[in-house]
């Protein structure tokens, strides 16, 4: 069960990583996305910031701090429950729905993953 929520976790940090940086750097896809939900772009940092603590925190869970974890893993797992319900609400059924919830489903996991090991 270990190294299932080890590889799942270290998805996570990863995913997590990528999208922070990209969010840093207004990528093109970031900034539709957004805009595209209504998202101003000037949140990007904030919200970036949120994720970057989630992916350090389960960083930490793997390095010993398993409650650092187990909370970083349930603040992703409602930051993206967020990301899904706006998509939602802003009307998006497209593929850019998938994004927030396959990180949603990998924090969800490392979390399961983490509650049971």
């Amino acid at each position: 069960m270990f190294v299932a929520y080890l590889a799942v976790t270290v998805l996570a940090i990863a995913a997590n990583a990528f999208i922070v940086v990209a969010d840093l750097a207004r990528a093109r896809f970031v900034l539709r996305n957004s805009a595209a939900v209504g998202v101003p772009e000037s949140w990007l940092p904030g919200l970036a910031l949120l994720k970057g603590a989630g992916a350090v925190g389960l960083l930490l869970g793997l390095l010993g701090v398993p409650v650092i974890g187990l909370l970083a893993a349930a603040g992703l797992v409602l930051f993206y429950i967020g990301a899904v319900l706006t998509h939602l609400r802003a009307g998006d059924r497209s593929a850019s729905l998938g994004f927030p919830l396959a990180f949603l489903l990998v924090a969800a996991a490392s979390l399961t993953l983490g509650l049971s090991a």
